[in-house]
């Protein structure tokens, strides 16, 4: 496997409050990593870090060799190669369906608007919404929200797809058909990084889980060997607050 994606050392401070600390991690082409961890020790930062959408304050973030700089024009480029995924949806509430997934390859990219809309009508299908595309997200179910939220960041071609908490704001009926999607992606092969909390569907989907604690990666390994003997004393307590 190859490299695609690499954190070396980064930590992210809010004032005096360290949130993330001396945090390093290597994705590999088609790697599916899921982030686990309990509130508030530093998952969601640790996915905006890494596309640009919060700044740094030591470390580097490296996508196919380069290095994310924040004030490089570089980046706007770089976060193109980062699909990211958020658990509010952040789906434009004034546009169609069809609408929300055209405007940026369009406006970014520059794309032509036949191809944008032809490959946004074949990814909604591919999400089970492809009679949706002329609603407003007002009118979309919070799973049918998320599902096109995921066909937006599909429609940049990002080499990794960054998911936070996409069920977290759910109806437990809703989160299935969410997550059946996001199967389909790993079984493609597709390169994701995952913030979850949602421990069944972590050990379905992962090809390693990484456990998170105080803005640090406590312990990481295959979701088999984690969750069968996670090594840790604070893994261990982790999990015992779910049942499987």
């Amino acid at each position: 496997m190859s490299e695609v994606l690499k954190i070396e050392n980064i930590y992210k401070r809010f004032d005096e409050l360290v949130v993330l600390e001396d945090v390093s991690l290597s994705v590999n082409v088609g790697e599916v990593i899921v982030i686990i961890g309990p509130s508030g020790c530093g998952k969601s930062t640790f996915l905006r870090c890494l596309n640009g959408l919060e700044e740094i304050q030591e470390g580097k973030v490296i996508l196919d060799g380069e290095v994310i700089n924040p004030v490089s024009k570089s980046t706007i480029k770089s976060r193109e190669k980062l699909g990211m995924v958020f658990q509010n949806y952040d789906l434009f509430p004034h546009k169609t369906i069809l609408q929300n997934l055209t405007l940026a390859p369009g406006v970014v990219q520059k794309r032509k608007r036949t191809e944008t809309e032809e490959e946004a009508v074949n990814l909604l299908k591919r999400v089970g919404l492809e009679n949706k595309k002329d609603n407003f997200p007002r009118q979309l179910s919070g799973g049918q929200k998320q599902r096109t939220a995921i066909a937006r960041a599909l429609i940049m071609h990002p080499e990794v797809l960054l998911l936070d908490e996409i069920t977290a704001a759910l109806d437990p009926e809703m989160v299935r058909e969410v997550l059946q999607v996001v199967l389909d992606l790993a079984k493609e092969g597709r390169t994701m990084v995952i913030v979850t909390h949602e421990m069944e569907f972590a050990k379905a989907v992962a090809d390693r889980i990484i456990f998170m604690d105080g803005g640090k990666i406590i312990e990481e390994g295959k979701p088999e060997d984690f969750f069968k003997a996670p090594k840790t004393e604070r893994a261990q307590k982790f999990l015992q607050s779910f049942s499987y």
